[in-house]
């Protein structure tokens, strides 16, 4: 019963979809608030039902209910609880599901905290968000309903993938999906500004916190995936450029990009058509992502689409999304005529630098990730582009941004002076340089590219340091007086401060990487084997019981100058139900490295495989990822996005000709 409850719901909330789609677009034309307000009350219905079927599919998980195959396919009686409600969006219908509640969520937000936008562009908003909604409600409820029953029903499931069974992966797509989905907020706010054929620094200022919050989520959505890749997968990488991967790191980029440029619309009402467009673009990508991961071009363990049906559906999707917004775009984008100008040296023109400089970086991606797909559409020659390609194009580009990054905001609005801002970096400049000797003489001249990343993310970080310190006027005034600026200081400039450092913390952990040491080969129990300094004794392997796996389990002793500093104990678990054997590693985690095992297969001798990493400063990857959403969350907090916003009502661009 509750099963169809949800099923219900789901049928309801494309009625209310549909309905969310239309009514308000026709009070805005025609300038009635009741039809206009239709748009807010159908938001919240349409987020409420939504919610309902969310509940049931989790409550059919729960209670094991096999009579529903979604269930019976994805999970059993022996899992772990968690794993029984994280096993919903283990699966294509499950996540399908995830992604319109994040949906509806999102147009929940924007109908909840728009009282400060004006009726039109809001209704005008919340329209498009429920044409999207009803693009993916169709979807489900055609191609991929997660209430379908089958009868009789199956003792038990087949359980969930056990390389899905970790609290890494069960977060990470909650995360990733409000980051994709946020993005249909920014997205909605551009497509109405061009139905409206206006916008100005207000529209700047309301669409910049949507933006920011979705670009928070999907830095730690990508994060945690990244993070769960290092520790689970068991071969020492973080990040291996797979479509699937470079499918969440395009939107996230030129969200990076559109987060800027609309700090230039805010500021100086210049950059508009371009902010519409990298807007349209992000929530684009997004869809492309989702069209990678659930049309089943892809192999992966992301990648839970196989029907063809469904990659011809999503396919639908986009042609009429991005096909329809670009169109709409390119008709109406000439009206918004720019704003106020700005000389090449000035804080505009290091934002827009930075926006043609991340726009080429995610266009090398998407080229690098598609063009073996297309080739393979069109029964081309099968071709491979991995991370030998991305480092040569991708890594590059970055290099002018992250010294951008520290120019920039020293720069004035409108007209800036380079020199003087250069001269406020040379203690940055110095320290990186004498950074880059050091370890060039530490390492007799070793990897010069990791060297030079190392120096890079230590002018970086200098550079946003020496920018806080301009704005507390540190070493100029009374360390009191500093203070008092410093816990003055808009959140929003914190929080750039705090996401800048972040990338320098990231681009360190990077860089480190290439001073990495391995030990792969096998050991007996009782022997011993060195890695960077330490001495590792293999103690014994003995079989361990988990909750729905058996495991074996070894006992590595880590001693260094004759001393024991930790036991670690990696595993390789074997489960039953699915017959497949995966590893489960031991990592020994600091500040200053990582010690890394793996487990593997034992030979006929009775001897192990063991995989080991010493890996400096791995860690700082993902301390920088938190210090970037950190920062971004920090700039959400700015009274700015709270307060002032109703008072400025965005202003009309010359009307656009009848018929236009």
């Amino acid at each position: 019963m509750i099963t169809e409850l949800g099923h219900f719901a789901l049928i309801l909330a494309l009625c209310v979809a549909v309905a969310q789609s239309i009514i308000p677009l026709i009070g805005a034309s025609r300038g009635q608030a009741g039809l206009m307000d239709v748009g807010r009350s159908a938001a919240l219905v349409h987020f409420l039902l939504i919610a309902v079927a969310m509940g049931a599919l989790i409550h059919a998980y729960v209670v094991s209910d096999f009579s529903v195959i979604n269930v019976a396919q994805n999970s059993h009686t022996d899992k772990p609880l968690f794993y029984k409600v994280t096993g919903v969006w283990g699966n294509h219908e499950g996540s399908m599901l995830l992604w319109v509640f994040m949906l509806a969520l999102c147009s929940a937000a924007v109908a909840t905290f728009s009282g400060n936008l004006p009726p039109d562009l809001r209704a005008r908003v919340l329209s498009v968000q429920g044409m999207i909604s009803v693009g993916f409600l169709a979807f489900i409820l055609l191609t991929s309903n997660p209430f379908l029953r089958t009868w009789p029903a199956p003792e038990n499931g087949q359980g969930l993938n056990p390389v899905l069974q970790d609290p890494g992966l069960a977060f990470h797509p909650p995360f990733l999906y409000l980051g994709y989905v946020g993005f249909s907020v920014a997205f909605s706010f551009s497509v109405a500004a061009l139905i409206e054929g206006r916008v100005d620094a207000a529209w700047g200022r309301w669409v910049r916190p949507w933006s920011l919050a979705s670009w928070c989520f999907l830095t730690i959505g990508i994060a945690l995936g990244s993070w769960w890749a290092y520790y689970t997968l068991g071969w020492g990488g973080w990040w291996f450029w797979d479509p699937v991967e470079n499918a969440s790191l395009m939107p996230w980029i030129v969200g990076t990009a559109l987060i800027h440029s609309a700090i230039v619309v805010e500021r100086r009402e210049t950059l508009r058509s371009w902010t519409i467009l990298l807007a349209i673009v992000t929530f684009s990508l997004s869809l492309v992502g989702t069209f990678l991961v659930r049309s089943g071009v892809l192999s992966s363990v992301h990648a839970f689409a196989v029907d063809p049906r469904r990659g011809a559906f999503i396919l639908g999707l986009l042609v009429v999304a991005i096909g329809g917004s670009l169109t709409l775009y390119a008709v109406r984008a000439p009206a918004l005529k720019g704003g106020g100008l700005f000389a090449p040296v000035s804080r505009e023109g290091a934002l827009l630098l930075n926006n043609i400089l991340l726009a080429t970086c995610a266009a090398t991606v998407f080229l690098g990730t598609l063009y073996p797909l297309f080739l393979d559409a069109v029964n081309g020659p099968k071709i491979s582009v991995g991370a030998p390609f991305f480092n040569r194009t991708f890594v590059p580009l970055m290099v002018p941004v992250l010294v951008a990054m520290a120019v920039g905001p020293l720069l004035a609005w409108k007209r800036g002076d380079l020199l003087a801002a250069m001269q406020r970096l040379w203690v940055a400049f110095a320290a990186a340089v004498i950074l880059v000797l050091a370890v060039l003489y530490a390492t007799t001249g070793g990897p010069v590219m990791a060297i030079l990343g190392l120096g890079l993310a230590l002018w970086t970080a200098l550079g946003v340091l020496a920018e806080w310190a301009e704005r507390v006027k540190l070493f100029r005034v009374t360390p009191a007086q500093s203070w008092k600026r410093a816990v003055h200081l808009p959140r929003a400039a914190m929080g750039m401060t705090l996401a800048h450092l972040g990338i320098a913390i990231t681009v360190a952990g990077i860089s480190a990487q290439a001073f990495q040491q391995e030990f792969l080969g096998m050991v007996n129990v009782g022997t011993n084997f060195p890695l960077a300094g330490y001495m590792l004794h293999l103690d014994k392997v003995e079989r361990v019981q988990g909750p729905n796996y058996v495991a074996d389990q070894a006992s590595v002793e880590v001693w260094k100058d004759g001393r024991l500093v930790a036991t670690q104990h990696p595993q390789r678990r074997y489960f039953k139900l699915q017959d497949q054997t995966t590893g489960e590693t031991a990592i020994r985690t600091g500040l200053v490295s990582d010690l890394y095992l793996a487990l593997g297969d034992p030979d006929d001798s009775g001897a192990w495989t063991v995989r080991a990493y010493w890996k400096p400063m791995v860690s700082w990857i993902w301390l920088g990822g938190l210090v970037m959403a950190f920062g971004g969350m920090v700039s959400l907090s700015d009274r700015r996005w709270r307060v002032g916003v109703a008072t400025k009502r965005h202003a009309a661009l010359p009307q656009l000709a009848a018929g236009e």
